[in-house]
């Protein structure tokens, strides 16, 4: 008796070499199905076994260094933590291309460059306040809370390619750099509020030059809200005179215990 022949999943990857090929296109591979296999698998066992120059980015593993963020049946994921069964469509294909509106360096290999300078862009580090500690600063338990979800984020640049504006403009800051910016303007130790909502308010592609389109909610992995976000900056910048005042009065009380 003949052993049946094993079930296979067919992904078609875009190949583009930008040193032989003209311009993009799609190339299938079978490869072996199994319950448990994640498109990062299947990606791997592509190149180790089928075609060594394919050409992806990937690191941890764990949906956590966002190194791995692909364009999957049309929507940004990240390929580690994506089951291949949960991809496969009714002919049991998937379709993997690189990041959209970013230059193509080789296969699914993006430029991410206008991506990490928009993010400098927004003084992404802590600008310490204008005032000698001699102990470490109190946040309250509020305080903290209100900076998770910007922490949470993990740079995988999912949101900033989805993005309609980055379509038209690469100066447009990005729901990424400016869900940074949000961290820093929220956080009662930043002594750099004032030069910061200069940036984000006045800034022709700061904070007024998201259409809300909220296609970077859905693209966002890890499920957050960079829309929100950046709705939220807006109303400070509406009252930034009593927000400025409210964290001067705050600082005055950074080395003092939280209720």
């Amino acid at each position: 008796m003949r052993n049946s022949k094993p079930k296979t999943a067919t992904v078609r990857i875009q190949r583009f070499n930008p040193e032989v090929d003209k311009k993009p296109y799609l190339q299938s591979f079978e490869v072996p199905y199994r319950e448990d296999k994640t498109l990062l698998d299947a990606l791997q066992e592509i190149k180790n076994g089928m075609d060594g120059s394919l050409t992806f980015r990937r690191s941890c593993r764990h949906a956590i260094c966002g190194s791995c963020a692909m364009n999957i049946n049309g929507r940004n994921e990240l390929v580690c933590h994506t089951p291949l069964k949960d991809v496969l469509d009714r002919r049991g294909r998937v379709t993997i291309r690189p990041l959209p509106y970013l230059p193509i360096v080789k296969d699914l290999v993006v430029d991410r460059t206008s991506f990490w300078e928009q993010y400098m862009r927004v003084k992404p580090w802590l600008i310490p306040p204008e005032m000698e500690a001699q102990k470490e600063y109190r946040m309250s338990p509020e305080e903290v809370e209100a900076l998770l979800e910007a922490e949470t984020c993990i740079m995988c640049g999912a949101c900033y390619s989805a993005c309609p504006v980055i379509a038209t403009s690469k100066k447009y800051m990005g729901p990424h750099a400016l869900q940074k910016a949000f961290q820093r303007v929220l956080d009662p130790r930043d002594g750099g509020l004032t030069e910061r909502m200069n940036d984000l308010e006045f800034d022709h592609y700061g904070i007024y030059n998201c259409h809300t389109a909220t296609d970077c909610i859905s693209a966002c992995p890890k499920g957050l809200n960079p829309a929100q976000t950046i709705s939220t900056l807006r109303n400070l910048a509406r009252r930034r005179t009593a927000f400025e005042a409210e964290r001067v009065a705050r600082q005055e009380t950074l080395l003092e215990p939280t209720a």
